[in-house]
């Protein structure tokens, strides 16, 4: 059983002190006696280990304070470690000496877990202890736990989440106030919404280094974020999400990852495919976000993705307004599960900050308590090697607009392009005149190869002044 209220207390040692690790500090120093009450755990505080020991940490006694990383886990006082350092080299060599040590660790390292989750899983399993990271993913929203624990035995399809506030705080400005990138980005470093160097959030890594600790969860596989498909929010432009809004579509950075395993229904087929040619797409995946294994199959031969391929990618999307994460807004984060037997489910909630993300942490400490104090340990399944799907495999229907010089015969070439690349257009509408002519396209299902394809050529026409944006649609094009 677990240690009763009046116990001794689990002595915890804190790795790190930023935003996150200060937070909890402050919670387990000013409100034991409520965390007690509320979870039936009393907390120590045993030491907090930080880069500069000499500076003040507000609301910290000096004495708890230590500059000796590695000696706050050997501490034989320490039952419980939790890593807030962040980086990888370092914060690997700590949590793999409390785990070696027997010490379960509760980390928010999410480049960490994307990088050596699975080793340090093993570790955790061997040594009989926890390995927790439910605040690595998003923040105070209850996400990790669920898939790992009550989604357990649940088949997923997909996972499909907004999983980075910085950009969606930028997103939401520029699709509600019209800004520009560059002024949504400078408003979101203004309101501490952004780092001095955003380049982790805007280019996609930080979603990425998420969305790799979401695929390993839901489909118990090894994934890292190297396998991760991923593009940021620098080309989205005012015009594109103006675009998107008449459409009736809202511009998201998403993160997803899915099954690749369905057949592609014969209507969202491409113009040219193969007589007889079949593709395959993901296991209840929407229309628009189809996949599809390697074109070229012989007529009459169906194409089928190898069993258990997953697709793992952070892009920015057209999102239709009526999908639940298309109300997502500023930094808020939000997950959309889908399963065989649960349905549809959503998880939404703050998903950075140091007090949500100091809250999680604080979950799974009470959770590595009960288990520590009951000589037990939460389940870590084993994970097998991913099978990444194909990228260029992948099929969706995709936005594109192109600065253009409006003369004769522009429009033909460029139709011609898509044409040549077995792409076939939805919808064009051309804005401007003259020099300042845009032709902005819709297409039907397209495979990700060949659209890349159109893009490189339509580079190589003289009156193709700029590629712009080039969004995929989320769900059927309307």
């Amino acid at each position: 059983m677990s240690k009763s209220r009046t116990g001794d207390p689990v002595a915890v040692g804190i790795l790190g002190c930023g935003n996150v690790g200060g937070s909890l500090a402050r919670m387990l120093l000013e409100d034991a006696a409520g965390v007690a009450e509320r979870s039936g755990v009393r907390f120590e505080l045993a030491g907090v280990a930080v880069a500069d020991p000499t500076r003040e940490r507000a609301g910290i006694p000096a004495g708890l304070i230590t500059g000796d990383a590695m000696g706050l886990v050997r501490d034989r006082s320490v039952e419980v470690v939790v890593e807030l350092i962040g980086g990888i080299d370092t914060a690997l060599e700590l949590v793999s000496a409390a785990l070696a040590a027997g010490k379960p660790v509760v980390t928010a390292n999410k480049a960490l877990l994307a990088e050596h989750g699975r080793g340090l899983e093993a570790l955790a399993r061997a040594s009989g202890v926890d390995l927790l990271y439910e605040a690595a993913v998003a923040g105070a929203i209850p996400l990790v736990r669920p898939l790992r624990e009550s989604l357990a035995g649940e088949s997923i399809h997909r996972v499909t989440g907004i999983v980075n506030g910085t950009t969606n705080f930028v997103l939401t400005m520029m699709s509600e106030l019209g800004s520009s990138y560059e002024e949504a980005l400078t408003e979101a470093k203004r309101l501490g919404m952004a780092e001095a160097d955003p380049t982790a959030d805007v280019e996609g890594f930080d979603a990425a280094a998420k969305a790799a600790i979401l695929a390993g969860l839901a489909f118990h596989c090894d994934v890292k974020a190297a396998d991760v498909q991923r593009e940021g929010i620098a080309s989205v432009r005012p015009l594109d999400i103006e675009f998107a809004r008449r459409l009736g579509y809202v511009v998201k950075l998403l993160a997803v990852a899915e099954r690749v395993d369905r057949p592609v229904p014969k209507a969202h087929m491409p113009a040219g495919a193969a007589p007889g040619e079949q593709a395959t797409a993901s296991a209840g995946a929407a229309p628009g976000e189809q996949a599809t294994a390697s074109a070229g199959a012989a007529p009459g031969e169906q194409a089928t993705a190898s069993a258990g391929e997953i697709s793992v990618r952070v892009h920015p999307a057209m999102v239709p307004a009526s999908h639940p994460l298309a109300s997502v807004r500023g930094p808020f984060n939000a997950v959309f599960v889908e399963g065989a037997g649960c349905g549809d489910l959503m998880f939404y909630g703050q998903g950075a900050g140091g007090l949500p993300t100091a809250s999680a942490v604080l979950g799974d400490l009470v959770d590595a308590a009960h288990h520590l104090r009951s000589a037990g340990a939460s389940y870590i399944p084993e994970r097998s090697p991913a099978v990444i799907h194909p990228p260029e495999d992948l099929w969706s229907a995709w936005y594109l607009s192109i600065d253009v010089v409006d003369r004769p015969g522009v429009l033909a070439a460029v139709a011609t392009v898509f044409g040549d690349h077995g792409i076939s257009i939805r919808s064009m509408e051309q804005v401007g005149l003259a020099d300042e002519a845009r032709l902005v396209f819709l297409t039907h299902m397209a495979r990700q190869g060949s659209f890349m394809g159109t893009l490189e050529a339509l580079k190589g026409i003289d009156a193709v002044e700029q590629i712009g944006g080039a969004l995929r649609v989320l769900g059927d094009v309307p």
